[in-house]
């Protein structure tokens, strides 16, 4: 099956009727296989599995007493993944949403089941195709290291991260689904990224933006104010560029971090897309990779400290100012990333965590906003509320 495969749905009768040695269909729990090209290959003849056609294997596989299946049988069976069945509850949840099109079934669990733990009770919901997931919830949930690997073939997380994305000989549009395929790292840890002396490098504590950025902006602010009359006149200017720091998150978020259906289909820009960002969404829970570095800060500081002069270029204090309170923007919202990932919050900042992790977990397509979703309403990127929490 093709990694980046969009998979239809089917009603159960429709898989039903797949039962002759021509088509064969068979399910397990809601996932549909066509396994018509291994009636010939099947060791105890394909008539034995057309016995099972359009039925649930689950079962049979698993039984003793007939014939106890390797890991090798499942293998064959998830190469032959064609679709989800459509339940009713599925189906039910498809009419009542505003995106129909973002619904399939959740993998089943062990026994088969489509379950979701929301508020401490299992239930049966829509997951999510484009990340795979349901809720918020699921951002948290451990992944089975090994068995990620073996079932996407794409990042071994035993392994350090970026020489497996620069040797991966991956397609754009599968990196692209994978990395968008959210992963829980061990409790939350970070995974091996260089797996040498630069480890270090690529971590950075919440607490290091304030420490590093705040004690520049304070005093670049103070030599700013020499040059103005009043403190009214330079608080102004600090605030414009506060404003103004929003709409840059926005355009970074949405245009840099997001280049995806830009980016070119190559190693070098994989890699580089994947270090800047893609990391984040392929490990959303890592505490130390979520805030910038300062290094990578400083490198993209740089040339808005050349546009704030060349825009101002009537006088320096103006344009410090306004870099200054750009700077601080961009401390207020590094924190509050961190803090809607791992902190629980007031009212208002709670409606903004629900919001951002629907970016990680429904559509990351859309909501670029992260301090405000004023951005996201004005050019219209603002995210459509969840479909269903529950069914």
């Amino acid at each position: 099956m093709s990694p980046s495969r969009t998979l239809p749905t089917f009603l159960q009768v429709e898989v039903a009727a797949h039962n002759t040695e021509k088509s064969c269909y068979v399910t397990m729990g809601t996932r549909v296989f066509d396994i018509t090209d291994f009636l010939d290959s099947h060791p105890g003849g394909g008539e034995l599995i057309v016995e099972y056609g359009g039925k649930d294997i689950t079962d049979i596989l698993k039984d003793e007493d007939s014939h106890t299946h390797s890991d090798a049988a499942y293998e064959v069976l998830e190469d032959s993944l064609v679709g989800f069945v459509a339940t009713e509850k599925v189906m039910n949840a498809a009419v009542k949403s505003q995106r129909p099109d973002q619904i399939v079934p959740l993998p089943p669990t062990t026994d088969g089941m489509l379950e979701v733990e929301e508020d401490n009770a299992p239930d049966r919901v829509p997951v999510f195709k484009a990340t795979g997931m349901s809720s918020a919830a699921d951002l948290e949930r451990e992944t089975d290291l090994t068995h990620d690997y073996k079932t996407h073939k794409f990042l071994d997380l035993n392994r350090p991260l970026l020489m497996q994305v620069w040797y991966g000989g991956f397609s754009k549009d599968f990196y692209l689904e994978q990395i968008h395929r959210p992963r829980h790292y061990k409790g939350g840890e970070s995974a091996p990224l260089f797996g040498n002396f630069l480890e270090p490098l690529s971590k950075t504590a919440w607490w290091v933006v304030p420490t590093v950025w705040l004690p520049p902006v304070a005093y670049g602010t103070y030599i700013a104010s020499k040059g103005f009359s009043t403190i009214g006149g330079e608080a102004a200017y600090w605030f414009l560029g506060l404003f103004l720091w929003t709409l840059v998150e926005y355009v970074l978020h949405r245009f840099l971090f997001h280049l995806d259906k830009w980016l070119p289909d190559n190693r070098v820009a994989l890699t580089a897309h994947f270090l800047l960002h893609g990391i984040h969404h392929y490990l959303p829970m890592d505490k130390l990779r979520l805030v910038m570095p300062p290094t990578l800060f400083l490198a993209l500081a740089t040339p808005f400290w050349k546009l704030a002069h060349a825009v101002f270029y009537w006088d320096w204090c103006v344009a410090t100012a306004v870099f200054c309170g750009g700077i601080f923007g961009y401390i207020c919202y590094d924190l509050t990333h961190y803090f809607l990932h791992h902190r629980t919050l007031p009212s208002y900042w709670r409606e903004l965590k629900k919001y951002h992790l629907q970016h990680h977990f429904m559509d990351y397509e859309n909501g670029f906003g992260v301090t405000s979703r004023f951005w996201d309403v004005i050019f219209g990127t603002q995210l459509a509320p969840p479909p269903m929490k529950t069914l």
